[in-house]
């Protein structure tokens, strides 16, 4: 199915009021909730029209799909790498993306610090955390997160701007609470601790099927896309 824009604006604008009911929810405004919308897998007319429904920041998975996009944006959005980033590839998107939420060793980071120097930028950056120790999934167990962040920290060509993880995709609302409630217990801890470097501004977690869930439990960026692109082709 082809997506009109009147279709799309209905979708955003209903995703948006989801948004905003769960942020009151949790005592918040809308406006403190991040919507990244993933963009992973659609075409350029789609993203066409994404822009023209009010659009600005977009999220993608891979670094191929960043590269194959930006010519026809460049910085009119903001585009975030969401997806599992190999060191081999950082040189490819670090002057074209604004946030990498997927940073989960100190290699990558190390990696990610050192062409951002060549490219004279600092770089944000989210620290991806795996609290369900998922084998599919990428991420830290939670009793890693503290010290990479800490070794992490010292590199002079990034800034740690907060967590991210992905939810298992299950429906047990019990066990998802869980996972965002241990996101949040970290993020508040290391939101306690004074590490230069290091400012805990976003927690990136909640995705089309659990995002109301996710912002209840203290996310401030969430990240959907069939939500707004129906199921991805």
């Amino acid at each position: 199915m082809v997506l009109t824009i009147d279709q799309l604006k209905d979708r955003l604008a209903h995703v948006q009021e989801r948004i905003k009911d769960a942020a009151v929810r949790s005592d918040r405004a809308a406006e403190d909730i991040v919507l990244v919308a993933v963009t992973k897998t659609q075409s350029i007319e789609t993203l066409q029209l994404a822009y023209d429904a009010g659009i600005r920041t977009v999220g993608e998975n891979r670094v191929q799909e960043v590269n194959a996009k930006w010519p026809s944006f460049e910085r009119r959005f903001e585009w975030h790498l969401i997806g599992h980033l190999q060191t081999n590839k950082v040189k490819y998107i670090i002057d074209k993306v604004a946030l990498i939420h997927s940073v989960d060793s100190l290699k990558l980071a190390k990696e990610i610090s050192r062409q951002a120097e060549k490219a004279g930028i600092i770089m944000p950056v989210l620290i991806q955390v795996n609290p369900a120790e998922e084998e599919s999934k990428f991420g830290l167990a939670s009793d890693e997160v503290v010290t990479l962040v800490k070794a992490a920290s010292a590199l002079p060509g990034i800034k740690i701007e907060g967590l991210m993880t992905i939810a298992p995709f299950v429906e047990d609302e019990a066990f998802l609470r869980q996972v965002f409630r241990e996101m949040r217990q970290i993020f508040d801890q290391l939101k306690t601790e004074v590490i230069p470097g290091v400012e805990m501004k976003y927690l990136s977690m909640g995705m089309t099927h659990d995002f109301e869930i996710a912002i209840e439990e203290g996310a401030n960026m969430v990240r959907i896309g069939s939500g707004i692109f129906g199921e991805r082709q």
